[in-house]
């Protein structure tokens, strides 16, 4: 194989196992996977999440905690550009939030609405900054900087009937969830 190809598909290598972490993190978030989110950053990793700065090893358990009073999250992200340097990379990628925030677990005062607000559905979305470094043969985050460019919220429409519908599967926190059968977290 010539030089040009063998750097070229070690890029794509590095890029693709970028791309992996910032999919895991999203997984992570929206399964409440403390341990497989701990997996995407360095040890000395620190996160930018405007409410939260610091730590990534902090962030980790304030965040589950955050997510705790939420029902259910979906992260969807897109858009992953990725420059590579070395054993350093800097990545910008997309992200759709959606969260379902029930009444009894503060809806009103998470979202800044009435005390006695409805179940509420917020919608944000943004852009991960990560700065990535390649230590020992792994990459990992070194540091997250969420930019939030939009939200929307509003009472939440969902009507399902989620008791009497017994025969379908809906999303449950790890390691519950059916994706956990499927794809364990373990590589």
């Amino acid at each position: 194989m010539d030089e040009q190809l063998e750097r070229r598909l070690r890029e794509l290598l590095d890029k693709q196992e970028i791309t992996e972490i910032i999919y895991k993190n999203a997984r992570a978030v929206d399964r409440r996977d403390a341990p497989l989110m701990s997996t995407g950053f360095h040890p000395d990793a620190t996160d930018d999440h405007g409410m939260f700065q610091g730590k990534a090893s902090d962030f980790v358990p304030w965040v589950m905690e955050v997510l705790s009073t939420m029902e259910m999250t979906q992260h969807v992200v897109g858009n992953v550009l990725i420059r590579l340097d070395g054993d350093q990379a800097t990545s910008e990628s997309y992200f759709i939030a959606h969260h379902l925030i029930k009444a009894e677990n503060g809806a009103g005062i998470w979202l800044g609405a009435a005390e006695d607000a409805a179940d509420q559905f917020m919608v944000a979305g943004g852009r991960y900054l990560d700065r990535f470094e390649k230590q020992d043969g792994e990459w990992r985050i070194v540091h997250r900087h969420a930019v939030f460019d939009w939200n929307t919220e509003m009472d939440s429409t969902e009507k399902w009937d989620r008791d009497a519908l017994d025969t379908w599967v809906f999303g449950k926190p790890a390691p519950h969830d059916a994706s956990y059968q499927l794809l364990p977290t373990e590589d």
